[in-house]
């Protein structure tokens, strides 16, 4: 894995990243976890050690080498560079390497600052942009089959996939599939397999 970008929070912990997984069948699998996925817990930064629910959504889109129908003007770009920074601020980069690019007609937002090279840094955001427009032509495709069979189906904010409940009790829980498991700590060390086959199999 290979993080791309990350925005620190406000306060602590990260407000968005965008990482790349590579290896066999990676975004077979990983498209599973697409949607929205539901945190409950006492906040380690409440006082008063309350219950706290919060949402991540995540997006899963894979790398397209080559879709010669895209075309990305570059008058269709707005290109900003800026300082990348490592973890806790250590290692800053003195240079503005890290790359942002806008695609001015469909607003779609694309970063990079994991390489030091801003050439290397616009590369990576290119593939990045290039696979976001995919999908979304993709998207609108599928969006015109399923309207016209009366059926449009849209993963929105607060239409969760998946539940980690920590408090009162604990467990994990998909709302898909109906698959769960109280070893939460395990789920969130990184074992979500059981979780991605069992989707796969009930999806199919």
């Amino acid at each position: 894995m290979t993080v791309l970008d990350e925005l620190a929070g406000d306060e602590a912990g990260i407000k968005s990243i965008t990482f790349l997984v590579s290896g066999e069948n990676a975004y077979g699998y990983l498209k599973c976890e697409k949607g929205v996925h539901r945190l409950v817990r006492i906040s380690p930064f409440d006082a008063g050690a309350r219950r706290h629910t919060s949402f991540a959504s995540v997006e899963v889109m894979p790398e397209i080498e080559d879709a010669p129908e895209i075309e990305i003007k570059p008058e269709d770009l707005k290109v900003d560079t800026y300082r990348s920074s490592g973890a806790g601020g250590q290692h800053i980069n003195k240079t503005e390497s890290a790359i942002r690019i806008t695609h001015i007609p469909t607003g779609i937002v694309v970063s990079c600052q994991t390489e030091r090279s801003q050439i290397q840094n616009r590369e990576t955001a290119m593939k990045m942009l290039y696979s976001k427009l995919v999908e979304k032509q993709e998207a609108e495709e599928m969006e015109k089959l399923s309207s016209i069979k009366g059926e449009i189906k849209k993963i929105e904010w607060g239409s969760q996939i998946r539940s980690y409940v920590f408090c009162p009790y604990t467990l994990v829980k998909d709302h898909r599939t109906g698959y769960e498991t109280s070893n939460i700590e395990d789920v969130m060390n990184g074992n979500i397999q059981p979780f991605i086959n069992d989707y796969l199999i009930k999806s199919n």
